[in-house]
Formats: C-alpha cells, sequence, structure tokens
C-alpha cells in the first residue's frame, strides 16, 4: 500500500489543501486546525449549518499568519495571533487566543453572521476524549476527536458502486463519483482492499508509526458538496444501508502519531 495523498485545512471545517509531504506532530500534521471559527459565545461554528465555510482557502504565510481568499469576498492577510484569551467551546479546551479584529469581520461578512477567528497556541493542551479512544497524554489541535483521519481509495471506490446501484435501484440518475473530500482526510491510502482499515490497529507511514483511535462515525457533514455547497442524501443515504451499526455510520479511521517524523505521498503503508 502506499500513502497517494495528504491533506491539511489550516482552519477547522474549512477547504483543504492538498501537499506533497507533512511533519507530524503528537497533536497531528503541522499546520493543521491550529485556527477555528466561534461564534460570539465561544462556541464552534460548525459547518453542518455553514456550508460556505467550504468556500474558504486559507494559507500559512511565513511570519506565522494566513492569507484568506473566498469567491465574493477580498483577500485578507491575518496577522499572527496575539489577541486576548477568550472562552471556547470545544471539548477538553476552554480558552483560545483571539484573532485580529479584521479577521472577525471577514468571517462575520462571509457568513451573515456574528463569527471570530480563534488560534489554539498550545496543542499539548487539549487532549483526545477518552470516549473517542484517547489514552493519557495524546492531544490534539481543533480536530474533532483524533489527530488525523484515514480514508482508502478503495473504500471510496466501493462506496460510489453502491450509491450508483441504489441510484439504478430507485430509477435515479448516479450522482457519479463522490469527491472523497467529503471526508475531510488526513491521509488517503492506495492498494488496500474496500474497507480493510475496519480492522487495523497499527499503521505505519514511511517511518512514521500511528495508533489506530477509533472507527470514524460520519455525521451531516459530509452530505455537502465541498464544490456546490449544497446538501443532498448521498453518502449517508447509501452507508445507512451498508456500513450502520451501533446506531451511526461509520467511513474511515482516526489515526494517533506514536511519534513525531514526515510523511510524504509515495511512502510506503503498513497496517495491521
Amino acid at each position: 500500500m502506499l500513502l497517494s495523498e495528504i491533506h491539511i485545512y489550516p482552519i477547522k471545517s474549512v477547504t483543504g489543501r492538498a501537499v506533497d509531504r507533512a511533519r507530524v506532530h503528537p497533536w497531528g500534521l503541522a499546520g493543521d486546525r491550529r485556527w477555528a471559527v466561534v461564534g460570539p459565545d465561544g462556541d464552534n461554528v460548525r459547518l453542518r449549518e455553514y456550508p460556505r465555510l467550504l468556500a474558504v482557502t486559507a494559507r500559512e504565510i511565513p511570519d506565522g499568519g494566513l492569507l484568506l481568499s473566498a469567491p465574493g469576498m477580498p483577500e485578507l492577510k491575518v496577522p499572527p495571533a496575539a489577541g486576548p484569551s477568550v472562552r471556547v467551546g470545544f471539548t477538553g479546551l476552554d480558552h483560545a487566543v483571539l484573532a485580529a479584529s479584521e479577521a472577525h469581520a471577514w468571517f462575520t461578512a462571509l457568513l451573515g453572521d456574528p463569527a471570530r477567528l480563534v488560534w489554539l497556541d498550545d496543542p499539548g493542551r487539549r487532549s483526545i476524549d477518552p470516549a473517542h479512544g484517547g489514552l493519557p497524554g495524546e492531544v490534539v489541535t481543533f480536530a474533532w476527536d483524533a489527530p488525523l483521519l484515514l480514508t482508502t481509495t478503495a473504500a471510496a471506490r466501493r462506496l460510489d458502486e453502491w450509491i450508483e446501484q441504489g441510484a439504478l435501484r430507485r430509477g435515479e440518475t448516479p450522482p457519479g463519483p463522490l469527491s472523497p473530500l467529503r471526508f475531510r482526510p488526513s491521509v488517503i491510502v492506495d492498494g488496500a482492499e474496500p474497507f480493510e482499515e475496519d480492522g487495523w490497529r497499527e499503521v505505519r507511514i514511511g517511518s512514521v508509526d500511528f495508533r489506530v483511535s477509533e472507527l470514524c462515525d460520519r455525521c451531516a457533514v459530509t452530505v455537502i458538496d465541498p464544490d456546490t455547497y449544497r446538501r443532498g442524501k448521498e453518502p449517508l443515504r447509501t452507508l445507512a444501508e451498508h456500513r450502520r451499526w451501533d446506531g451511526r455510520t461509520w467511513f474511515g479511521i482516526r489515526l494517533v502519531p506514536r511519534g513525531p517524523g514526515e510523511i510524504r505521498v509515495g511512502d510506503p503503508v503498513i497496517a495491521g
């Protein structure tokens, strides 16, 4: 098996960017989800409620800030976060650092509701929730339940086949292959059997070892088309037919790094 894609999401819930290599820290990939958009009360602004977040492209700049762009919005350079610490509503995390005021105005204009941009100054202080497989000492950024999410091309292709078969059975026009980015993967692996990853407990990518903390249960974010920002029924409708147990639907696995290192597209992947 080989590592075929790496994706980094500089701000939680915005579109990701593909990279050829990434540094692995205990809390995840370098530059991944150290920023988040929150409401006035500090709670996370959720993608399923504000799908236009997917229109945002965020790129890190050398000084530690961000360059933001989105269709219909002016490009904005955000300096490194240096504001006061404010309350945030993430499990295992009660405060983060405010970004510059112009970033808040930019996201408020984009979303049509009050919003603020915050930065996680020290990702080592947010523990992974034990309810989601976290062990003592394991930490995570603004990502939900684990530092990385792994999916496979084989599972995505099998899901596309199921969706096509279901559409034809119902007399509908098949929608065509779904973008794997609906699942917001950190890494995508080629060469596995469909859903082989369900049974993995350890994964090595190149020279970096990871622990599988749990399978990933899927939410309504996956029904949002990352190109049009419109909601549909897939893939949750089909996952509910083929991949539903314990009251949830499942696709992908969550990974926790066992140590630092670097991963690169084309690295061999060993799992078991």
